[in-house]
């Protein structure tokens, strides 16, 4: 008996998150923009699409935010979520906590973060907010700040 593949197919806020079955073919975006195919031995692990913790206690979703922002899938996105992190989320409201929660795990591709906070790319509306402008405005570091190390967690 044949098997019919089901391609599960969600729409998450502007991004595509897809669900596909082993046979069907990787693609893989470089920093240069360009999608190649990934090698038949590289089996592409699928994400969980986010889901917004409501109800999480405040100091909970801080310091969730503070470790996510830390530890990221590159070395140049956790040195800068990470300052940025330690420096603004304490102040944060509850509506700002959930704009970045949403900034740092929503897109499946850290590099996507990077270039819309250096100005590479233009940010997507659903992600350009005031959490965004303060983001870029860090990642200007007007002041020369030295951030070439995590700040300690305590």
């Amino acid at each position: 008996m044949a098997t019919r593949a089901v391609h599960a197919v969600r729409n998450l806020g502007g991004f595509i998150h897809r669900t596909l079955p082993r046979h069907v073919t990787v693609y893989r975006f470089y920093s240069d923009g360009d999608m190649h195919a990934a090698p038949p031995h590289i089996v592409e692990p699928t994400i969980p699409p986010y889901e917004e913790k409501v109800g999480e206690p405040i100091h909970m979703k801080k310091a969730r935010l503070q470790y996510q922002s830390r530890k990221r899938g590159m070395l140049e996105n956790g040195l800068i979520l990470g300052t940025f992190a330690h420096k603004y989320l304490d102040a944060m409201n509850e509506k700002q906590l959930s704009l970045y929660d949403r900034l740092i795990n929503l897109p499946s591709n850290d590099w996507e973060i990077f270039y819309w906070a250096t100005g590479v790319r233009p940010t997507p509306p659903e992600f350009d907010n005031e959490i965004m402008t303060m983001l870029k405005d860090f990642v200007k570091n007007e002041d020369r700040e030295n951030r070439t190390l995590q700040p300690n967690l305590h």
